[in-house]
Formats: C-alpha cells, sequence, structure tokens
C-alpha cells in the first residue's frame, strides 16, 4: 500500500492496516510506522477541527440572532427625517433609542402617532401645567424653562387652551425646531401616552463623524426650572 492511500481510510481502517503490518514485517519496503502514526493524526486533527468548527458556527449563529433580537427589541435603530428636532437632530442621522417610560423633562424620545414614528423633547410629564407665551417661552408649573439647546423661541403652531394640563400617564412633547414642529401644542398630536412611547433617543451612529450620545439636556443644566420673580 502506498502513502497516497491512506487518505481515503478511515480511523478504523487506518488500525487494521496497523495491526497488519505489526504481523507482517517483512514488508519493510512498505509505509513506516511513523508515517501511518503521522497520517492517524492527521485524521485525528481533521476531526476534532470540524468538530470545533460546527460549535463556533453554531455559537455565532446564537449571538447574531440574539443582536438581532435586542436591537429589535430594546435598542431600535431609527433614523431622523424632517427639521422639527435641529439642531439637536438632523435628518439623514441615525440614533439608538433604548426602552424607558421614566422620562424627564428635557429628555429626546421616539414615539408613535399613528403608523409614523416621530421624535420630540419631553417639556412636562403627568399632571403638570404647561404655558408657552406668544414669544415661545415656555413654563412649567410657573416655573420658566431655561431651553438653551434651542436655537430660536417661536409659539409656533399651537391650537390647544393654555395654559395646558398634562393628562394622567402622558408627556407634553415638543420639536427643538419650534416654529415648524408639529407636536402635543396641536390637537392633531396632543399628549403622549405611555403605551406611545417607542424609547428614549440615547446615541448617534451617523454619520460618523457625529457620532456620540446624544446628550441629555439636565446633564449640562439645560431644561432646568428657573424659578420665575
Amino acid at each position: 500500500m502506498e502513502k497516497k492511500d491512506l487518505k481515503h481510510l478511515s480511523r478504523s481502517e487506518l488500525v487494521d492496516v496497523i495491526c497488519e503490518m505489526k504481523k507482517d514485517t517483512t514488508n519493510s519496503n512498505d509505509l513506516t510506522m511513523e508515517e501511518i502514526e503521522s497520517e492517524q493524526k492527521r485524521l485525528k486533527d481533521r476531526a476534532v477541527y470540524r468538530k470545533t468548527l460546527k460549535g463556533t458556527i453554531g455559537i455565532l449563529v446564537v449571538v447574531a440572532a440574539i443582536s438581532v433580537l435586542v436591537a429589535t427589541l430594546w435598542m431600535p435603530v431609527l433614523s431622523i427625517y424632517g427639521y422639527s428636532m435641529s439642531p439637536t437632530l438632523e435628518q439623514g442621522q441615525y440614533v439608538v433609542s433604548v426602552k424607558n417610560t421614566d422620562l424627564k423633562s428635557g429628555d429626546i424620545v421616539a414615539f408613535w402617532q399613528g403608523n409614523k414614528l416621530l421624535v420630540k423633547r419631553v417639556i412636562a410629564g403627568p399632571g403638570q401645567w404647561v404655558d408657552i407665551d406668544v414669544n415661545g417661552n415656555v413654563s412649567v408649573d410657573g416655573n420658566a424653562l431655561d431651553e438653551k439647546y434651542l436655537n430660536e423661541k417661536a409659539l409656533g403652531y399651537c391650537d390647544i387652551e393654555l395654559p395646558h394640563q398634562v393628562s394622567e400617564s402622558h408627556w407634553f412633547l415638543m420639536g427643538d425646531n419650534r416654529d415648524t414642529s408639529i407636536d402635543s401644542r396641536s390637537r392633531v398630536i396632543g399628549d403622549i401616552s405611555k403605551e406611545q412611547i417607542e424609547g428614549q433617543i440615547i446615541f448617534r451612529i451617523w454619520p460618523f463623524d457625529q457620532i456620540g450620545s446624544v446628550k441629555l439636556v439636565r446633564e449640562h443644566g439645560f431644561g432646568i426650572y428657573k424659578k420665575t420673580t
């Protein structure tokens, strides 16, 4: 038997060959014991490699499935369209949201309005009173908001009666581009219920040169109530 023939043998067949060679020591011109042991080791290593590869592929498939599930259910990636949240968020940017209903003034959230997913900023929570003057200055429970995240204040489109008390288990939301945003100031949108909230926007992932956290205004002292006198 020649060396190349061993590549087609199974492990049990190799054992049989070894046994025959041990019985027949006269065939000294055939394969040496070292060559047979080398082929046997190669087959064993190949079997171990295949087993390891199958296990690795299985783990990768499970990890990928979990990642997709987490991204879909817990951290959805959203595309920003329109300019209602300018300058904080601009059209074409991609952001990540997390499930959160423990919202505070200044948080940016995504919510469902019919079959559309909109992004606005939390202004007030359940039971609070919101008032907006003709110049766009906003107050909550009689305290003016220090809204440094705005480029320009404006009353915008507002057809609700002011001052307005937020319904229980609802939030009052407004876009940062106050002149163009259609939000809780409109009866069409109104107060946003807990069931409508998709999640809180926490991270920007596109474009690459703007990757980073969408900073919460309360981390920088924005949106803190400024006592009126």
